[in-house]
């Protein structure tokens, strides 16, 4: 009973860590590395959504393989500006069951 007990109180300690970034993450999020990277993942994110069809993307690549700021500015910048997959029958979309 006790061990149940102890790992439901230390549930919220561990989970603390995974949910605030460290020092080091958030200073390249203040870097120019990280603001050039997210504006160009969210270009290329874009550009895809206005043109299914196209395959340009807007990256450094020698940035993206080499400078942490870039790359992890460039990944939230497309995860952000991506848009949501749409349920909607009309656009192709597989229709959820009706019951």
């Amino acid at each position: 009973m006790t061990r149940p007990l102890t790992l439901l109180l230390l549930l919220p300690i561990l989970s603390g860590c995974f949910l605030f970034e460290s020092r080091q993450t958030r200073a390249l999020r203040g870097s120019p590395d990280y603001r050039a990277g997210y504006g160009d993942g969210c270009a290329s994110a874009s550009v895809t959504s206005a043109n299914p069809n196209a395959s340009t993307q807007q990256r450094d690549d020698q940035a993206f393989a080499d400078n942490r700021g870039y790359r992890m500015g460039w990944q939230e910048g497309y995860g952000a500006c991506r848009p949501a997959p749409s349920l909607s029958p009309m656009n192709g979309a597989a229709s959820l069951p009706r019951y």
